[in-house]
């Protein structure tokens, strides 16, 4: 026998304006604190009022977590909480956080960012940046990492698989969509980019 879950009262109508604009508010910190990967604004909109603006609830929350170690950021197409970069070494110093780590060397991290920046990319484009034939290895630990994942196939004779960054990659690289990537002249900038 299943437990029925009672209709959400989004509307409110017993509360006055202001509290109602509280608990509005309450819903989405909550609904984005829980979940682990960014919530739409579509989404977030089920939990308040018709009326009700997520973009305003949105604003008002990120204004109360002005001085808290933690921020709203946009990830992709939706919300999430993220830890300030100022206390990542708190953070690495108190808590065991290995295991949310990315751990990739120099080269892995040149792939990564030629997968960004050409994708969709197969292993022969990879190899025509780089050179050098791309090993299958390096390809499937970037996608246990959850970084890339197969990408449409390649018109190509053969119809390879062409490689994609994932969601995972801009909450990595704290990025809110691929045009966060730097530009070339970005990359000369930062001495990563000849």
């Amino acid at each position: 026998m299943t437990k029925e879950t009672p209709e959400l009262d989004t509307e409110l109508e017993d509360l006055p304006p202001d509290l109602r604009w509280r608990e509005w508010m309450g819903r989405i910190e909550a609904v984005i604190f829980a979940s682990a990967a960014p919530v739409r604004a579509a989404d977030l909109a089920r939990v308040v009022g018709q009326g009700a603006s997520v973009d305003l609830l949105i604003e008002d929350i990120k204004a109360e977590l002005a001085g808290r170690p933690y921020e709203l950021v946009v990830v992709g197409d939706g919300w999430m909480m993220r830890t300030r970069v100022r206390f990542a070494g708190a953070i690495r110093a108190a808590a065991d956080v290995r295991d949310q780590l990315v751990d990739l060397n120099e080269f892995e991290v040149a792939v990564l960012a030629s997968i960004a920046y050409h994708q969709p990319l197969t292993r022969d484009g990879l190899k025509d940046i780089f050179g050098k034939d791309i090993n299958r290895d390096l390809i499937a630990r970037l996608r246990a990492q959850e970084l890339i994942t197969p990408g449409p196939r390649s018109p190509r004779a053969g119809a390879p698989y062409t490689y994609v960054t994932t969601q995972k990659f801009l909450v990595v690289f704290g990025m809110e969509s691929l045009r966060d990537l730097p530009d070339h002249e970005g990359l000369q900038d930062a001495g990563l980019a000849s």
